[in-house]
């Protein structure tokens, strides 16, 4: 059985439809011809019954037969009948036969009826030459002294059967005219319904020779062959999307480290020039030299971390989320901005509000926020900081702001405002601020404040109260 199923899975796709549809019809068809016959085959005996018990010999030939019977003569008297034989049955067994009949072997029950016992039989039998006939026996008055004899009328049961081959032999004919044009026809249908599936087919094939992602499939209907073409479009897309990323990655991410590597390697051959030709650096020019090589150095970090952080899927796993106190969090974000601006002023208004989030990856990202405020706040100047009762994180600073056009790309990744290509940083800390806030089903958005600064305002869906502890 093994093998046959492995075979049939080593068809293609279109003969195995076909053959499916071939089958089903074939069964199908079979089943009908075969419940015909049956019916038939029930049916054509019944209603030879019924005529043979609506037929009933002449009196005149029954008379005829048994005279000639008992004279020993043959008057050649027609028996009426052209298709049904017709015999006379006495109590002791003896027939008379009529003329143009074949005698048919007396059963028990015409003995039974010719006696007086049953009044009529109806019985299968033979003729003395071999040929199956269906008899009809009842009783039936003479002007005899007896008065009465059973009168036998037989029908050869060659006629049903006949009838019965001719209608195999149809059924047989159509049956095998409908496989054949079923086969046809799973053949048609099946190359037509998978039509699509080959543009499909030959779709995927070009784009894993050639890795072209632009390909597109035409979309006409809303079945599934509609929604798998929906589903490649959207994954070739997708991934042609991706790749695109990924390449802007890699060329933002080579110009971003092409800056910092180029000045350390500046610096590095001034060192080395001065060990080779044994001139000393000035003492204060080796000290900025050097400071120069750390700053490089801990641009070159954290922009690899960054780069870390961003190499990771959207869809990839934040780490486990947790109930946690957002105030507190930014809190502890608090502390670590003001080391980076000692001389700011930076207030905070906190009220409790609880939220579901990956605690290090949501402290990460509010000190990157707090990072952005201190670095382009004036020294000496304000930071305000507040969690409001509905929840929503609001950073302000009151420095030059970001000018409205340059708004839509501030979460972009390596995108960095012309006015702040001078400061340390990647241009990915916003990008990395965005994907986090959205991992916790937040948003975050940044707009001018109304005398100045920017406002960055970040909503996470919480609560003003830690959920009950489940046992």
């Amino acid at each position: 059985m093994t093998g046959p199923i492995r075979r049939f899975q080593s068809l293609p796709l279109r003969s195995r439809l076909a053959l499916l549809v071939t089958t089903a019809v074939a069964v199908a068809v079979a089943a009908v011809a075969v419940t015909c016959w049956l019916l038939t085959r029930t049916q054509l005996p019944s209603e030879l019954d019924t005529s043979l018990q609506n037929t009933s010999a002449p009196a005149t030939t029954v008379q005829n037969t048994f005279n000639n019977c008992v004279n020993g003569t043959d008057t050649g008297t027609p028996s009426g009948s052209n298709f049904a034989y017709i015999q006379v049955i006495l109590a002791d067994g003896t027939r008379c036969v009529a003329s143009d009949s074949e005698p048919v072997t007396v059963q028990q029950e015409d003995l039974a009826v010719a006696n007086g016992t049953e009044h009529q039989s109806l019985h299968d039998s033979t003729t003395e030459s071999g040929t199956p006939v269906r008899v009809f026996t009842q009783r039936q008055v003479l002007r005899i002294p007896a008065g009465e004899v059973a009168v036998s009328v037989a029908r050869p049961l060659t006629e049903i059967n006949s009838s019965l081959n001719r209608l195999a032999l149809l059924l047989t004919a159509v049956a095998g005219i409908g496989v054949i044009g079923a086969g046809a026809a799973g053949l048609w249908v099946a190359r037509a319904g998978l039509r699509p599936v080959d543009g499909l087919t030959r779709a995927v094939e070009h784009v894993a020779r050639t890795e072209d992602l632009t390909v597109r499939i035409p979309v006409a209907g809303e079945d599934e062959i509609a929604r798998l073409s929906r589903s490649f479009n959207s994954m070739t897309a997708a991934l042609a999307s991706s790749r695109d990323r990924q390449s802007q990655l890699i060329a933002d991410a080579g110009h971003e480290l092409r800056t910092p590597l180029t000045s350390l390697r500046t610096n590095v051959e001034l060192l080395a020039r001065s060990e080779e030709t044994g001139r000393a650096i000035p003492p204060d020019d080796r000290r900025a030299l050097m400071a120069s090589v750390k700053a490089q150095m801990t641009e070159l970090a954290a922009l690899i971390g960054d780069l870390q952080e961003l190499s990771r899927p959207d869809a990839a796993d934040p780490g486990p989320l947790q109930v946690v106190a957002l105030h507190d969090i930014v809190d502890s974000a608090l502390e670590r901005a003001r080391l980076r601006g000692p001389d700011l002023t930076i207030s905070a208004d906190l009220r409790p509000w609880y939220v579901r989030a990956e605690p290090a990856a949501l402290e990460r990202a509010l000190v990157n926020v707090l990072d952005n405020a201190v670095k382009f706040s004036p020294p000496g100047g304000t930071v305000e900081v507040a969690v409001a009762e509905g929840g929503e994180l609001t950073v302000r600073d009151h420095g030059p702001g970001i000018p409205a056009d340059e708004l839509p790309y501030v979460f972009e990744r390596f995108w960095r405002s012309p006015s702040a290509r001078a400061l340390p940083g990647s241009g990915l800390g916003l990008s990395i601020v965005a994907r986090t806030i959205q991992q916790t089903g937040g948003r975050i958005t940044l707009h001018p404040a109304p005398e100045g600064g920017t406002v960055a305002s970040i909503r996470i869906p919480g609560a003003p109260t830690p959920p009950p502890e489940t046992p």
